[in-house]
């Protein structure tokens, strides 16, 4: 499929009684329309899925007074198919231009945007907001790293699935590194707009960071920190006013969340979050920490930040680890419980999480495995026959990740080759610390 802006003089728009294709794409449902552009669900045969198609009227691409803006909204977007690849942002697979339409074809993706849990009847629960808010940073610390700022964050372009499953989209408003168009333009949804955006300064990733400070404020009390009659009006309080804590709107939301917020919405960018990692930094260390939240939706986001911080998973991308969390099984193993027993067969492997565990061979201690190191790798490793040749005892309580075979070689090829590379590292190390005791022997 192509990855880049085309022509497709025959497979322009076709209607019969109304919309029937978008290029080669076969147009199932309308999901939504604007003034200069609608969304359609289609079928992509090819790759046998479906897609959302957004359709932009090269009538309004050629608007004497909105033309060149929409032009460069279009391109913007359709540049970036398939450059952004992360769970929580949603993927741009083909753009095409003809000369009566420009279409952008993307991930669809069910369920509705966050702007239904913007109001006060209709709020999400404190643990469910950090886990959306937490998502979102770790999808913009992405982005930001291949050189794109998003600069128009709300809830309107922030799509949730079941389970906290976030996906941010619209990416038609980013600034890329190297582009062409300047960053100073002001575009932006006002009442998310940073200070910088307002006064037209030179933007990068900390505009995004004040814009997601604005979603967590909205999630969290059900109405926007600024409020005006009018967009000067709205720049005059965020360039001039303080604003409000959460916890004045909804008394639940505890005072390191409120601190998390205003941290995010300062005006001056060097008393704001420097870098996403200080954001996303604070919201686990929050979720870890306390045990008063809400936490219909957090363990996901916890579970995800606990192998973030192993050694063994340091060469895995987000995507990866997102992957790893939907096939592992998560267990909590007593003291002196045997985890793998000498002598029988094995189907799975285990990566420790906390606690310290003994391995053990003819009942004779050989080593202690520590958090971050994996043990039973061999069944993936070895022949599908292979029996363990040690015992691995818990020595204190322990967390661990227990994958089997199946399931691991079910995997995708980028996250079983990120877990060959830690085996590799794994066995490296055990070499070197064998050939260190028989040295001193």
């Amino acid at each position: 499929m192509s990855q880049e802006v085309s022509n497709h003089s025959n497979q322009s728009i076709q209607s019969s009684k109304g919309l029937a294709k978008v290029g080669k794409y076969d147009v199932v449902s309308t999901l939504g329309e604007g003034a200069t552009s609608t969304v359609y669900l289609c079928r992509d045969s090819f790759a046998n899925r479906e897609v959302a198609v957004k359709v932009v009227a090269q009538s309004a691409m050629k608007d004497m007074g909105s033309g060149n803006l929409m032009q460069r909204l279009f391109t913007t977007e359709a540049s970036l198919a398939g450059k952004l690849d992360h769970p929580h942002i949603v993927q741009i697979y083909d753009a095409a231009a003809d000369d009566n339409h420009a279409y952008i074809v993307m991930e669809y993706v069910e369920g509705g945007t966050l702007q239904r849990f913007t109001r006060p009847d209709n709020l999400l629960g404190i643990g469910d907001v950090i886990e959306v808010v937490y998502k979102c940073a770790r999808a913009l610390d992405y982005a930001s790293q291949q050189g794109v700022i998003h600069r128009d964050i709300k809830p309107a372009n922030i799509m949730l699935k079941e389970n906290n499953d976030v996906k941010i989209t619209d990416f038609g408003s980013a600034a890329i590194a190297k582009a062409d168009a300047t960053m100073i333009d002001g575009i932006g949804t006002p009442a998310y707009m940073s200070p910088e955006q307002h006064m037209n300064k030179p933007l990068n990733h900390q505009t995004d960071i004040y814009a997601l400070g604005i979603v967590m404020f909205q999630l969290l009390t059900g109405r926007a920190p600024f409020k005006a009659d009018n967009i000067a009006g709205l720049a005059y309080q965020v360039l001039n006013s303080n604003p409000p804590l959460p916890s004045e709107f909804r008394s639940e939301v505890p005072l390191e969340l409120d601190m998390i917020v205003i941290r995010a919405l300062q005006r001056d960018t060097d008393k704001r979050y420097l870098t996403w990692g200080q954001l996303i930094d604070e919201l686990a260390a929050m979720m870890g920490g306390s045990t008063a939240l809400p936490k219909k939706g957090v363990f996901e986001t916890e579970r995800f930040n606990s192998l973030r911080k192993q050694a063994f998973f340091e060469g895995f991308a987000d995507a990866d680890l997102w992957e790893v969390l939907r096939f592992s099984e998560w267990l909590t193993v007593p003291k002196d419980q045997v985890i793998l027993k000498e002598g029988e067969p094995g189907d799975f492997f285990c990566v420790l999480l906390s606690g310290d565990a003994r391995v053990l061979r003819k009942r004779r201690l050989i080593a202690i495995l520590k958090p971050g190191e994996c043990f039973g790798e061999m069944a993936c490793l070895g022949s599908p026959d292979r029996l363990r040749t040690a015992d691995v005892v818990a020595t204190h309580e322990v967390r661990m990740i227990k994958i089997t075979v199946s399931a691991y070689q079910k995997a995708t090829d980028s996250c079983r080759i990120r877990f060959e590379h830690a085996f590799l590292r794994v066995l490296v190390e055990r070499l070197i610390q064998a050939n260190a005791k028989l040295a001193m022997a």
